[in-house]
């Protein structure tokens, strides 16, 4: 079985979010996505986000929608930084016969022999990095995956996933200055955090 392996703020879950997710499956094959709500991000420790328990529920609205997508609660519920190599542990030991893909743009494949445990991280796991815009330092990209596969060995896929001009920084200024997200999240999402009042300031 191939598990991918979804982590980030999700802070909203967005378009963007949900087609990479969906084309891990549909172009490399994935069985199932776990998407992973952080807790506490090592390189976003600055900043505030909504609630766990709220980014948990709006992925879940978006995983109800879809047989080939889950979400983990696995960072939310331990304490501490949720580094990745911690969370890949526990997913990995939940899922003994599984072969884990971690799941990644571009820009943060780019940096991945920079995180903590990055040995263990690049010889124990597999990837799939999304090349969502053409030509997009795609060089720079193809350097560093011949790179780190001769040093780690490592199981690398690169897809061209869906194009979505979106980001959840532009989703929380659109909702702080009363503008329309129904076109950048699901309907369930956009009536989650109306309903909610998420992101007002």
């Amino acid at each position: 079985m191939k598990i991918g392996i979804m982590g980030g703020s999700f802070d909203p879950v967005h378009n963007g979010h949900i087609g990479l997710a969906e084309d891990a499956v549909t172009m490399a094959g994935m069985d199932e996505v776990i998407m992973i709500p952080a807790g506490i991000q090592p390189f976003k420790q600055d900043r505030r986000t909504e609630s766990g328990e709220d980014r948990f529920r709006m992925l879940a609205l978006v995983a109800g929608q879809n047989d080939h997508i889950t979400v983990s609660r696995n960072e939310l519920d331990c304490e501490g930084v949720s580094y990745t190599y911690l969370t890949m542990r526990r997913i990995q030991e939940m899922n003994s016969k599984a072969r884990l893909y971690f799941i990644c743009g571009t820009d943060s494949f780019l940096k991945i022999d920079t995180w903590k445990n990055a040995d263990e991280l690049l010889t124990s796991y597999s990837y799939i990095v999304g090349c969502d815009r053409p030509g997009y330092r795609h060089k720079e990209l193809m350097e560093a995956i011949d790179r780190i596969t001769r040093k780690y060995g490592t199981d690398i896929i690169t897809i061209n996933n869906r194009q979505f001009d979106v980001s959840s920084t532009e989703i929380r200024e659109r909702i702080a200055e009363g503008r329309s997200i129904a076109h950048l999240v699901p309907p369930a999402v956009e009536r989650y955090i109306r309903e909610n009042e998420l992101y007002r300031l």
